[in-house]
């Protein structure tokens, strides 16, 4: 006789896993699946996890979490082609408990935060692919597995199955995502040590800096590079939308590479070597793109609900959230017996009620917005160096000269009017 649980969790990343902790936390029997080798050993992100949703999780986590560097300050880069323009925050109290967020290595975090989820409970099996849900009479009631005889069966099916959630395409939650709904990020980590990342950072050895990079990293198309410190290595990345990787025929790997011997970035990573190198899909689709959260017996978390506010880069928080509330919907529906489409409803109205569903909807035309008018990217933060390279020269000009001249480049492609639509259309996207 095939083995019941009350919840069954596909995929061990920190959507899953939250889901997997908060359940068997409760009482609920959980077995949680997980593809790779080890929680962590597949999964990749940029290196940021956010305090305040893991907190509610675990609270004072960070005691005994394999964590990097506490991140103290917050860095942005309009980059140009030999300048740039910058600015930050720094707040040192970002560096003392209860702290903001720190940066981490997937392959360390992933695994102790199943291993968390196991003290509490959960069964984890590793290598293991769920090759498609079992569905019987339109409810979910399982999952079939690439092992012999290794069909599982729950009251409910959780998917944290990624981005491209192939479990939830074959229930027909959600197409073939759009180019333009998925973002190929590639990133290395690089070691370099402890001394050399302070000493440039600029930081001491329990304090990390995160930098967002605009424009030249992705030579104008839509998209975002990063740079972030942990204890003795750094995680560097860069990534695009498919669609604008499609229409420019970009190459991810040479956008790496040429981020890598930028002038302002060369100089922060010399003499570190290559540790490991990575490369992942990212869901930007945004609101419009959320699929289908819940059906009979099943719910979406995650990446694979396009859980991920591309314009602030977060993405861990809104994976950590929506997997406890999956679990907490779990546990509700115990209590009734009531595991259909209907019973575990709660779940989206409690994500679409929280900041999760609130933040993808504010900014819901961001992505197509920036994507659709190049200019943005491609002429204003160039302009932008420009002018800021013009204005702070001492070469005898009278300031008002300067400011005309500025004002005369600026206006030259798109003119008064155009320039004005463009400030109009971007802030009607990000207010």
């Amino acid at each position: 006789m095939p083995e019941k649980f009350d919840l069954i969790v596909v995929g061990a990343g920190p959507a899953g896993t939250a889901c997997a902790y908060t359940a068997a936390q409760n009482g609920l029997d959980v077995l949680l699946i997980e593809r790779g080798e080890f929680p962590g050993s597949k999964n990749v992100m940029g290196g940021i996890l956010y305090r305040k949703q893991m907190e509610e999780i675990i609270p004072e986590f960070w005691k005994e979490a394999p964590l990097e560097r506490p991140v103290i300050e917050q860095r942005f880069w309009f980059l140009d082609k030999e300048s740039m323009v910058t600015t930050s925050y720094k707040g040192l109290d970002w560096g003392r408990e209860p702290y903001n967020k720190f940066t981490v290595l997937r392959s360390k975090w992933d695994k102790w935060f199943a291993d968390k989820a196991v003290e509490q409970g959960a069964l984890l099996i590793n290598e293991t692919v769920v090759t498609e849900c079992i569905v019987d009479n339109g409810q979910v009631v399982g999952v079939k597995t690439d092992r012999p005889d290794g069909d599982v069966y729950a009251d409910v099916v959780v998917l944290a199955d990624g981005v491209n959630s192939l479990l939830g395409k074959q229930l027909g939650f959600h197409n073939e995502w759009k180019p333009n709904e998925v973002a190929l990020t590639v990133m290395e980590v690089l070691k370099l040590d402890k001394k050399t990342i302070n000493e440039r950072f600029q930081v001491n050895e329990d304090q990390g800096v995160s930098i967002e990079i605009f424009g030249e990293a992705t030579k104008g198309a839509l998209g975002t590079s990063f740079l972030y410190t942990n204890k003795d290595s750094l995680n560097i990345g860069v990534g695009t939308t498919l669609s604008e990787m499609i229409k420019r025929k970009i190459k991810p790997y040479e956008l790496l590479d040429e981020l890598k011997v930028h002038p302002m970035v060369a100089p922060l990573i010399e003499g570190s070597e290559s540790q490991e190198y990575l490369a992942h899909l990212i869901p930007e689709g945004g609101f419009d793109s959320v699929p289908k959260l819940v059906g009979n017996g099943v719910m979406l978390v995650g990446d694979a609900a396009q859980f991920v506010n591309a314009l602030h880069q977060e993405g861990s928080n809104l994976a950590m959230t929506s997997g406890k509330m999956a679990a907490e919907t779990v546990m509700k529906a115990k209590e009734t017996g009531d595991f259909s489409e209907k019973g575990l409803d709660s779940y989206r109205t409690d994500v679409y009620d929280s900041f999760i569903g609130k933040d993808l909807k504010k900014y819901r035309h961001a992505a197509h917005t920036f994507e659709e008018n190049p200019q943005y990217m491609g002429e204003y933060i160039p302009l932008l160096n420009h002018a800021m390279g013009s204005f702070f020269t001492v070469d005898g000009t009278p300031k008002w000269e300067k400011q005309k001249k500025i004002a005369t480049k600026i206006t030259a492609g798109r003119g008064k009017t155009g320039l004005a639509k463009d400030l109009y259309r971007a802030w009607k996207a990000v207010k």
